[in-house]
């Protein structure tokens, strides 16, 4: 992990803070000394990392909604934030077709109004828009995509963050530029780490069923995805809005993935997780019971069948590298999950994980 101490005292405003996501950001940030804020909705899960960490009590954390302009405009006006990290979104693939509309409101006039209250907040310097691998026009081609491919996501989950990209490309040239503002957009591949909790993923499913002592039901098997620890992608970011806030030049936008060996499919992935669980003891009867995967397809709707993704332009431009394989990354999270399942305190676990990835 890249040296931090730039973070103490700098003003943050990080949005999504409550989410999985979110949560590990602000306990990098606030160990590292930074005036942190936080912009968000309650937590989307119970249980939440967010609650079960205590970050309330250790930030400035604001209740609110990205769509909700003039709140927005507030916070930004009474926190004077130098560093803007954009993360709150509708994030899931299957909600977007159930709400497709909450989900443009959010992930693009949501981008929109925050890049709005950065043009007009005059101690912005750096900003960062996380949106997903899924925003290019999906070819179903072996080749990873790089940063000039077509954007144009298929599904509205997908295509709104394609928007949020086109919206952020537009503030820039339009506004933020000139200001002295360095904006990056980062697409990163999926993340998985201990501590989520959110349905319809691969990994938190895979646990729930361990809890419920259930076979582990895979969708998919057969879908290809850029697997990444959650510490990656964060790290990234926070080492992009550090550059860039002293070299604007270094602004772009940059995918941010593991190496092609850690590119699994959905059901390769579940055989890693079941020899993992299976070999890593437990201490209690949820966390021992033996982990086993079925292919029971519910004929949902479309998604991506193959995705990867070329990150030469991160590695190139900051020397950057993924620092744990995706065996690695399975075995921190089976030792949270289980250390969860077993009642340890998820605050020990999260340090714990951190801890291991800083080495």
């Amino acid at each position: 992990m890249f040296d931090l101490s730039f973070y103490q005292g700098k003003r943050v405003l990080v949005t999504g803070h409550t989410g999985f996501k979110g949560s590990y950001l602000c306990e990098l940030l606030l160990r590292n000394g930074a005036e942190l804020t936080g912009y968000a909705l309650e937590p989307p899960t119970k249980p939440s990392l967010y609650k079960l960490c205590g970050l309330e009590e250790r930030m400035n954390s604001v209740t609110g909604d990205i769509r909700d302009l003039s709140h927005l405009k507030q916070v930004f006006a009474e926190t004077r934030p130098e560093i803007v990290i954009h993360m709150a979104a509708q994030p899931i693939v299957r909600a977007s077709y159930e709400r497709p509309v909450e989900t443009y409101e959010t992930n693009v006039m949501g981008t929109v109004n925050v890049l709005e209250c950065c043009h007009l907040t005059d101690s912005v310097r750096s900003v960062i828009n996380v949106t997903t691998d899924k925003v290019y026009q999906n070819n179903e081609w072996e080749r990873g995509y790089v940063e000039t491919d077509i954007l144009n996501g298929y599904d509205p989950y997908s295509n709104s963050k394609s928007c949020s990209e086109l919206v952020t490309q537009s503030y820039i040239q339009s506004f933020l530029r000139e200001r002295g503002i360095a904006v990056s957009t980062c697409r990163a591949g999926n993340v998985i780490g201990g501590g989520d909790f959110a349905a319809d993923r691969i990994v938190p499913d895979c646990i729930r069923a361990m809890e419920r002592g259930e076979e582990i039901i895979i969708r998919n098997p057969g879908s290809i995805r850029p697997f990444q620890f959650v510490l990656e992608p964060l790290c990234v970011y926070l080492m992009i809005a550090k550059e860039q806030y002293n070299k604007p030049e270094l602004a772009s936008c940059y995918n941010v993935g593991p190496d092609d060996s850690d590119c699994y499919s959905a059901g390769k992935l579940a055989d890693l997780f079941c020899e993992t669980w299976n070999r890593i003891p437990g201490r209690s009867e949820k966390s021992s019971v033996q982990a086993a995967w079925k292919n029971v397809s519910d004929h949902g709707p479309h998604e991506a069948g193959f995705l990867k993704l070329d990150c030469s332009k991160l590695k190139k431009t900051f020397g950057w590298k993924p620092c744990w394989d995706l065996k690695r990354t399975m075995e921190e999270i089976i030792v949270f999950s289980k250390g969860f399942l077993d009642g340890e305190p998820v605050p020990a676990l999260m340090s714990r994980s951190i801890e291991q990835f800083s080495k």
